[in-house]
Protein backbone atom coordinates (compact mmCIF):
# COMPACT_ATOMS: atom_id res chain seq x y z
CA UNK A 1 0.00 0.00 0.00
CA UNK A 2 1.33 3.55 -1.29
CA UNK A 3 1.84 5.68 1.99
CA UNK A 4 -0.21 9.44 1.45
CA UNK A 5 -0.21 10.65 4.90
CA UNK A 6 2.36 12.92 4.51
CA UNK A 7 0.85 15.17 1.56
CA UNK A 8 -2.62 16.03 1.36
CA UNK A 9 -4.70 14.71 -1.31
CA UNK A 10 -7.92 16.27 -3.01
CA UNK A 11 -11.14 14.66 -3.03
CA UNK A 12 -10.45 12.66 -6.56
CA UNK A 13 -7.37 11.65 -5.49
CA UNK A 14 -9.43 10.35 -2.08
CA UNK A 15 -12.04 8.69 -4.35
CA UNK A 16 -9.07 7.02 -5.98
CA UNK A 17 -7.62 5.40 -2.54
CA UNK A 18 -10.91 4.47 -1.55
CA UNK A 19 -11.77 2.61 -4.53
CA UNK A 20 -8.10 0.86 -4.60
CA UNK A 21 -8.61 -0.28 -1.05
CA UNK A 22 -9.19 -4.00 -1.56
CA UNK A 23 -8.48 -4.90 2.47
CA UNK A 24 -10.68 -6.31 4.63
CA UNK A 25 -11.08 -3.45 7.47
CA UNK A 26 -11.17 0.42 6.85
CA UNK A 27 -12.41 3.21 9.35
CA UNK A 28 -13.05 6.44 7.72
CA UNK A 29 -13.17 9.94 9.79
CA UNK A 30 -15.78 13.00 8.29
CA UNK A 31 -14.31 15.91 10.13
CA UNK A 32 -14.64 19.56 9.82
CA UNK A 33 -14.21 22.77 12.11
CA UNK A 34 -17.25 23.77 14.35
CA UNK A 35 -18.60 27.39 13.32
CA UNK A 36 -15.89 27.72 10.83
CA UNK A 37 -18.09 29.95 8.51
CA UNK A 38 -17.89 32.40 11.77
CA UNK A 39 -14.10 32.94 11.44
CA UNK A 40 -14.20 33.71 8.02
CA UNK A 41 -17.19 36.44 8.42
CA UNK A 42 -15.73 37.90 11.33
CA UNK A 43 -11.83 37.91 10.94
CA UNK A 44 -11.19 36.97 7.15
CA UNK A 45 -10.68 34.74 4.69
CA UNK A 46 -6.59 34.84 5.89
CA UNK A 47 -7.93 34.11 9.48
CA UNK A 48 -9.54 30.87 7.87
CA UNK A 49 -6.55 30.22 5.97
CA UNK A 50 -4.66 29.80 9.04
CA UNK A 51 -6.59 27.98 10.47
CA UNK A 52 -7.32 25.21 7.85
CA UNK A 53 -2.94 25.24 7.25
CA UNK A 54 -3.67 24.77 11.11
CA UNK A 55 -5.57 21.67 10.97
CA UNK A 56 -3.82 20.18 8.00
CA UNK A 57 -0.97 20.36 9.80
CA UNK A 58 -2.21 18.62 12.93
CA UNK A 59 -3.61 15.74 11.05
CA UNK A 60 -0.09 15.29 8.99
CA UNK A 61 1.48 14.96 11.57
CA UNK A 62 -1.07 12.76 13.92
CA UNK A 63 -2.34 10.12 12.02
CA UNK A 64 -0.92 6.88 11.15
CA UNK A 65 2.20 6.90 8.25
CA UNK A 66 -0.14 4.11 6.66
CA UNK A 67 -3.58 6.64 6.53
CA UNK A 68 -4.35 8.69 3.91
CA UNK A 69 -5.79 12.42 4.58
CA UNK A 70 -7.73 14.68 2.12
CA UNK A 71 -9.41 17.89 1.96
CA UNK A 72 -12.59 17.71 0.02
CA UNK A 73 -13.52 21.27 0.00
CA UNK A 74 -14.26 24.37 2.27
CA UNK A 75 -13.14 22.81 5.99
CA UNK A 76 -14.82 19.45 5.21
CA UNK A 77 -11.83 16.92 5.40
CA UNK A 78 -11.69 12.98 5.55
CA UNK A 79 -8.93 10.29 7.14
CA UNK A 80 -8.87 7.03 5.80
CA UNK A 81 -7.43 4.72 8.52
CA UNK A 82 -6.47 1.19 6.71
CA UNK A 83 -6.81 -2.11 8.83
CA UNK A 84 -8.42 -0.25 11.51
CA UNK A 85 -11.52 -0.84 13.58
CA UNK A 86 -13.80 2.33 14.26
CA UNK A 87 -13.36 1.93 17.86
CA UNK A 88 -9.14 2.37 17.14
CA UNK A 89 -9.85 5.00 15.17
CA UNK A 90 -12.41 6.93 17.76
CA UNK A 91 -8.76 7.02 19.92
CA UNK A 92 -6.84 8.36 17.07
CA UNK A 93 -9.40 11.12 16.34
CA UNK A 94 -10.15 12.08 19.45
CA UNK A 95 -5.85 12.48 20.24
CA UNK A 96 -6.32 15.02 16.72
CA UNK A 97 -9.49 16.31 18.08
CA UNK A 98 -7.94 17.23 21.44
CA UNK A 99 -4.16 18.51 19.89
CA UNK A 100 -6.00 20.77 17.43
CA UNK A 101 -8.55 22.58 20.15
CA UNK A 102 -5.54 23.20 22.21
CA UNK A 103 -3.77 24.95 19.77
CA UNK A 104 -3.92 28.98 19.49
CA UNK A 105 -3.63 30.22 15.97
CA UNK A 106 -2.39 33.63 16.15
CA UNK A 107 -5.27 35.31 13.75
CA UNK A 108 -8.33 34.04 15.63
CA UNK A 109 -8.66 34.96 19.54
CA UNK A 110 -10.11 31.72 20.45
CA UNK A 111 -9.33 28.06 20.33
CA UNK A 112 -11.27 26.53 17.73
CA UNK A 113 -13.13 22.92 18.28
CA UNK A 114 -13.56 20.06 15.87
CA UNK A 115 -16.21 17.75 14.77
CA UNK A 116 -15.63 14.05 14.00
CA UNK A 117 -17.79 11.22 12.35
CA UNK A 118 -16.62 7.59 12.47
CA UNK A 119 -17.54 4.74 10.28
CA UNK A 120 -16.01 1.53 9.27
CA UNK A 121 -16.22 -0.95 6.63
CA UNK A 122 -17.52 -3.98 6.36
CA UNK A 123 -18.70 -2.95 9.96
CA UNK A 124 -21.16 -0.37 9.04
CA UNK A 125 -21.57 0.15 5.16
CA UNK A 126 -19.96 -1.01 2.45
CA UNK A 127 -17.07 1.19 0.58
CA UNK A 128 -19.49 3.18 -1.88
CA UNK A 129 -21.79 3.52 1.18
CA UNK A 130 -18.74 4.31 3.70
CA UNK A 131 -18.52 8.19 3.37
CA UNK A 132 -22.12 8.90 3.90
CA UNK A 133 -22.33 6.61 6.62
CA UNK A 134 -19.20 8.75 8.36
CA UNK A 135 -21.06 11.64 7.35
CA UNK A 136 -24.24 10.99 9.67
CA UNK A 137 -22.09 10.18 12.66
CA UNK A 138 -20.34 13.46 11.96
CA UNK A 139 -23.56 15.29 11.88
CA UNK A 140 -24.79 13.21 15.35
CA UNK A 141 -21.72 15.27 16.51
CA UNK A 142 -22.96 18.27 15.61
CA UNK A 143 -26.19 17.45 17.19
CA UNK A 144 -24.74 16.30 20.25
CA UNK A 145 -23.02 19.54 21.09
CA UNK A 146 -20.03 19.43 18.70
CA UNK A 147 -16.38 19.13 19.30
CA UNK A 148 -16.59 15.39 19.66
CA UNK A 149 -16.20 12.23 17.98
CA UNK A 150 -18.87 10.06 17.28
CA UNK A 151 -19.29 6.34 15.55
CA UNK A 152 -21.77 5.56 12.83
CA UNK A 153 -24.72 4.69 14.47
CA UNK A 154 -28.14 2.62 12.40
CA UNK A 155 -30.73 4.81 12.18
CA UNK A 156 -33.09 1.85 12.71
CA UNK A 157 -31.58 2.16 16.17
CA UNK A 158 -33.59 5.40 16.95
CA UNK A 159 -36.72 3.94 15.82
CA UNK A 160 -38.10 4.49 19.30
CA UNK A 161 -42.13 4.19 18.88
CA UNK A 162 -41.97 0.69 18.38
CA UNK A 163 -40.80 -0.06 21.31
CA UNK A 164 -42.13 2.36 24.34
CA UNK A 165 -45.41 4.15 25.19
CA UNK A 166 -46.31 8.22 24.38
CA UNK A 167 -45.73 8.81 27.78
CA UNK A 168 -42.08 7.34 28.09
CA UNK A 169 -41.85 9.23 25.05
CA UNK A 170 -43.01 12.60 25.90
CA UNK A 171 -40.81 12.15 29.46
CA UNK A 172 -38.06 11.51 27.13
CA UNK A 173 -38.56 14.50 25.16
CA UNK A 174 -38.50 16.52 28.31
CA UNK A 175 -35.08 15.22 29.21
CA UNK A 176 -33.63 15.63 26.16
CA UNK A 177 -35.03 19.47 25.94
CA UNK A 178 -33.74 19.64 30.16
CA UNK A 179 -30.06 18.08 29.52
CA UNK A 180 -29.73 19.51 25.54
CA UNK A 181 -28.79 16.19 24.77
CA UNK A 182 -30.12 14.14 21.63
CA UNK A 183 -33.12 11.72 22.51
CA UNK A 184 -30.61 9.21 20.78
CA UNK A 185 -27.66 9.77 23.02
CA UNK A 186 -29.88 9.16 26.09
CA UNK A 187 -30.81 5.77 24.98
CA UNK A 188 -27.78 4.44 24.12
CA UNK A 189 -26.48 6.18 27.83
CA UNK A 190 -29.56 3.84 29.17
CA UNK A 191 -28.20 0.65 26.93
CA UNK A 192 -24.91 0.95 27.95
CA UNK A 193 -26.10 0.66 31.79
CA UNK A 194 -28.00 -1.89 31.30
CA UNK A 195 -24.92 -3.81 29.82
CA UNK A 196 -22.87 -2.90 32.50
CA UNK A 197 -25.62 -4.25 35.06
CA UNK A 198 -26.53 -7.38 33.41
CA UNK A 199 -22.89 -7.97 32.14
CA UNK A 200 -22.76 -11.22 34.02
CA UNK A 201 -24.98 -12.86 31.43
CA UNK A 202 -23.08 -11.66 28.21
Amino acid sequence: MTTVAKRLLDRAEFETALDDFNGELLSLASLDIDHFKEVNDTYGYAAGDAVLRDLEAVLLGSVPDEAAVARLGGDEYVVLLFDMPAESALIVMEEVRRHFSSRAVPEVPFRMQLSVGIACFPTHATKDALLRAANEALHRAKVEGRGRVAIFVESKMTLKSNYYSKASLERLAKLSGARNRTEASLLREALDDLFVKHGDAL
